[in-house]
This record gives C-alpha cells, structure tokens and sequence, in this order.
C-alpha cells in the first residue's frame, strides 16, 4: 500500500486562464481502459486497452504508462476523432492515479503536450469524481473509494484538497470468475484504517458519516459495495454510472475552464 506520506507532491489547483481555448477533451487514461468526453457530446471514446490496435501489450499497468509510444498512438487517434487534426484552440484535461508519481505525471503531460492543444491539466482522478458528484449533500470531508481493474484507491478530500490518499496495487482484474471480491474489499478497509490512524482532526469521521463516494468498476458490483458498507458500518454512495464517474467529472473541470475562457471580461479584471 503507497500512502500521501511517502512525500510525493500533489498538483492541488487548475484555476488559471487558458488564453484561446475554445474547445476541449476529457480524459481517463486507466489500467484497463481509456474514455474520452467532449462538451456537450458525452463519452465519446471507450477504448479497451490490449486488443493490439496500438502496439503489442497494453499502454498502461497499475496506473503507470509502461508503453508510451502505444500510449501515444492510441491518445492522438482519439483526438483527432474528438478534436480534429487542428487542435490549437483545444483545452486537454487527464485524469491520473491519485498518487501517479512524478515519472508518470510527466510522460502523461508530454503525450498530451505532442497533441497540439493550447494547453493540458492533469488531474488527480479523486477530485475529479468529487466533481462528478457534485455539492448537492451540503459539501464537507468527502472519502472518494475507487475500485477499478488493477488499482484501489482511498482519497480523503477537505474543501477540495487532497488530505490524505492510500493506493493498493490490486483491483477486480486480480480476482477469479466467481471468486467473491475478498482482497479488493480487504485492500479498502485496510486503507481506511490506515487514514483513521493518522487523523488528529477527525475530518475522516466526518467523512464517513457522509457516507464514501464509490467509483470505479468496483461500484457496479453489489457485492462490493454491499461488503464495504457493512465492514465501514456506514452507507455507501455511488454515482448514476460508476464507471464513468472520473472522465465524466474531468468533463466538468474541462467546461468549468471554457466557461472562464470564453466569458467576458469584467471591468477592472485581470484576463
């Protein structure tokens, strides 16, 4: 299990003005598969990773870019289906592990950067699903639990940042047909037990009465969640489509960053 204490930095804002930006493209780079969303569109890319399209293997494994010229090849055929072959006035969010180090954070940014936009945010994927959600339970500490094919993660965000984060090298993929999801279920619980060790300030009690915000394939399956749910002894939410929760909440981000792109000027404001 990685934890936020092993020291790594987190990239914790993407409030800047993106001069020129138009238009944009939405990413979830996972281990198992990448998803695309344009604005105003929806998901307009889900491509299975491994199939040989791009290149023998597969680009991506336990949320690191192991292949970047796969990687590369398959990130441009689906932006010039997104986006066109002129991308200049496009805006390119991804989504990243909550603790990608910084070696995949910079291969993740320079593939994007060989597409041509005017400019790329990386994103760690909890704030993007905490986006997805949305505040409409009256906001404070939220957990974010994402159960995808070879990550689990645990997040714990306050006002929108980053407090805490634990990642398990182990995901739905690791598990036999019919075999009951024990270990993701263990990985969870062990990673919440780990943040509540460390957390002199009780925002993860809080958290937890909110209820975790589950993502990932893992979300779809209900003996996942029911387990986690009577393990935490709390209720478990999820979005109305799990497995799109983290492209779908960068999608938000991307049209946040537009909206600011393209609205006048006030009087006095700095652009």
């Amino acid at each position: 299990m990685r934890s936020l204490r092993d020291g790594r930095r987190l990239d914790r804002s993407v409030h800047r003005h993106y001069r020129g930006a138009t238009r944009g493209l939405a990413l979830d780079l996972g281990s198992s598969r990448t998803r695309a969303w344009v604005p105003g569109q929806g998901v307009v890319a889900d491509t299975v990773h491994g199939t040989g399209e791009y290149g023998p293997g597969r680009p991506v494994r336990r949320g690191r870019i192991v292949d970047p010229e796969s990687c590369g090849r398959m990130l441009a055929r689906i932006a010039d289906r997104a986006l066109g072959e002129r991308r200049e006035d496009a805006v390119i969010v991804l989504s990243h592990p909550v603790l990608a180090g910084p070696g995949h954070r910079a291969a993740a940014r320079d593939l994007l950067r060989a597409l041509g936009p005017s400019d790329v945010i990386v994103l760690d994927s909890a704030r993007a699903a905490a986006a997805c959600a949305g505040p409409g339970d009256g906001g404070g500490p939220l957990l974010v639990l994402d159960i995808g094919a070879e990550l689990t993660e645990a997040t714990l965000l306050v006002d929108g940042l980053v407090r805490d984060a634990r990642l398990a090298e182990t995901g739905l993929s690791d598990l036999d047909p019919g075999e009951p999801p024990t270990a993701a279920v263990r990985a969870v619980l062990d990673m919440v037990m780990a943040m509540w060790r460390q957390d002199p300030h009780g925002a993860l009690l809080g958290a937890l009465r909110r209820g975790p915000l589950l993502a990932g394939g893992g979300a779809l399956r209900p003996d996942v969640t029911h387990r986690i749910a009577v393990r935490l002894g709390v209720p478990v939410r999820r979005t109305d489509d799990p497995a799109t929760t983290v492209v779908r909440g960068a999608g938000l981000v991307l049209s946040s960053v537009l909206r600011h792109t393209t609205a006048p000027a006030l009087p006095g404001r700095l652009r």
